[in-house]
């Protein structure tokens, strides 16, 4: 269970990230470069926490 919620928050923090590099929001409006690396940042977390829980999933059926 652990595992597949990990994975759907992992597609939340991609989405998030698309969504404050497009409307340059995060509680409060971004201004310059802050919404690419805030986004970027947000992403690639989203990207680690899938990558970890499918290894994860991995070792266990093993």
């Amino acid at each position: 269970m652990f595992n597949i919620l990990s994975l759907l928050i992992g597609f939340f923090y991609i989405a998030l990230g698309i969504f404050v590099i497009v409307k340059k929001f995060f509680v409060v409006t971004l201004d310059g470069i802050i919404p690419y690396l805030l986004g970027g940042v947000l992403i690639i977390y989203g990207f680690f926490r899938i990558i970890r829980a499918l290894n994860f999933l991995r070792k266990k059926d093993e």
